[in-house]
């Protein structure tokens, strides 16, 4: 078959490479043209789509940030197309649409209040001591990076933060919100869909959001996730279920996402991915049997209502380079920019982000220096740690870091979710 993946910044060119790789056609085009030398070597790249939109049997998106228009556009004229459309852009894009469609939806969601000045948001602080969440409410700034999680109960580290914040983003953040700080294990539910229904089965999975181990240092988009498929659960039911005829009407085609807090409490929605999640979705093709070309045209065609997946757990250890998670062009061109990644063994569960192959040789391009995700499975989590982190070691980059810890919270998350019946089909 021929596929178009459509890209603003290189971010699905890994599942590109493994459709190559499978014997399909595949052009790849990127917008943003710093990332055009993503995935090069790997996958044919385009400069402009517009001429191969004919050509191709199924057109791949990966991203929000507007692209569910022109997604809808070709849906619209008969393309089989993975993506979104102008509401579950919304959904991502804009927190308040997003949690206000949960609430339509009977979905419970948690209290939150919207700003657009720092300083009142200081003076509700004061007024209404507490711990609170801030997050900015259009993704215009790299908001994964700028989310913070406050931590003392009368909110003065959250005053301080937006303290700084107004000196540093007062003309780049428009609006943001203060969500009240809920207790308990953050874990979210997805599945993909097929413009009719959910295909199972659903995606159990656990993000590992902070640089450092033990949940430490600044966020990042990601440092490692970890996974189980399952047949719908209590957490599916009282969440994503809730949405099926809403995203039927739309059409609505790819991977949907919820991350939630669940205590004993019950479930408390956080916010949407409406869209292929990163790194998730290169764990997600490393432990799916079906094949990733196969299961992506009978998406798009709307025939799939089930894939064949492997049992047990699955991991998936992002390796960055300097400056991540900071955007500093001068450190990357320095630290990272060009650097030859180096393997002792094999290159099995090892997937590209942010690569070029140059002479055959993989080398690290981009801007963001998110360069691989390495995944192992097994039937237990620890043995599922084992395998990714025994690839891991046979990896060299100069510079490169990880975390040492993705999945050793499974272990007590576990027990607290087994305890609380979520997991229960």
């Amino acid at each position: 078959m021929k596929f178009l993946f459509m890209s603003l910044d290189g971010l699905i060119g890994d599942t590109a490479w493994q459709v190559v790789k499978e014997g399909h056609e595949v052009k790849y085009f990127i917008e943003h043209e710093e990332e055009r030398e993503v995935t090069d070597g790997f996958v044919e790249k385009v400069t402009s789509y517009e001429q191969y939109i004919d050509w191709a049997d199924v057109i791949i998106f990966d991203d929000v940030l507007g692209q569910g228009k022109l997604a809808k556009k070709l849906r619209e004229q008969g393309k089989l197309v993975v993506g979104g459309t102008p509401y579950t852009d919304m959904l991502e894009d804009d927190r308040n649409f997003g949690q206000e469609e949960m609430k339509k939806a009977g979905i419970p969601i948690i209290s939150y209040q919207d700003f657009s000045d720092f300083d009142s948001a200081i003076t509700y602080v004061q007024a209404n001591p507490g711990r609170y969440v801030l997050k900015p409410s259009l993704d215009t700034l790299g908001s994964k990076s700028i989310l913070y999680v406050g931590e003392d109960e009368d909110g003065k580290d959250l005053i301080q933060v937006l303290s700084d914040y107004k000196k540093a983003y007062s003309k780049k953040i428009k609006t943001f919100q203060l969500q009240k700080k809920i207790t308990g294990v953050e874990v979210a539910v997805g599945a993909f869909f097929n413009g009719k229904e959910f295909v199972l089965p659903i995606c159990v999975n656990f993000e590992n959001k902070k640089l450092f181990p033990g949940n430490l240092g600044p966020s990042t988009g990601e440092m490692g996730t970890h996974l189980f498929w399952s047949e719908p659960n209590v957490m599916f039911n009282q969440t994503l279920k809730k949405m099926e005829v809403k995203l039927a009407e739309e059409h609505y085609v790819g991977y949907i996402d919820i991350n939630c807090i669940v205590n004993g409490n019950g479930i408390y929605p956080l916010e949407w991915t409406s869209r292929f999640g990163y790194p998730i979705v290169f764990i997600q093709q490393e432990s799916m049997t079906t094949p990733i070309g196969e299961f992506l045209h009978d998406l798009a065609a709307g025939t799939s209502s089930r894939f064949r997946a492997k049992n047990g757990f699955h991991v998936g250890v992002r390796i960055v380079v300097p400056p991540f998670p900071f955007h500093d062009p001068k450190t990357f061109e320095i630290k990272s920019k060009d650097s030859v990644i180096l393997f002792s063994k094999g290159r099995d569960g090892v997937h590209i982000e942010d690569v070029k192959l140059v002479n055959d040789e993989w080398v690290v391009t981009g801007t963001a220096g998110v360069v691989l995700v390495v995944c192992g499975s097994g039937p237990t989590m620890k043995l599922a740690q084992a395998q990714a982190y025994g690839r891991i070691k046979n990896i060299i980059i100069p510079h490169m870091y990880y975390r040492t810890d993705i999945g050793d919270r499974w272990f007590e998350d576990f027990d607290r979710m087994h305890s609380w019946g979520y997991f229960r089909e």
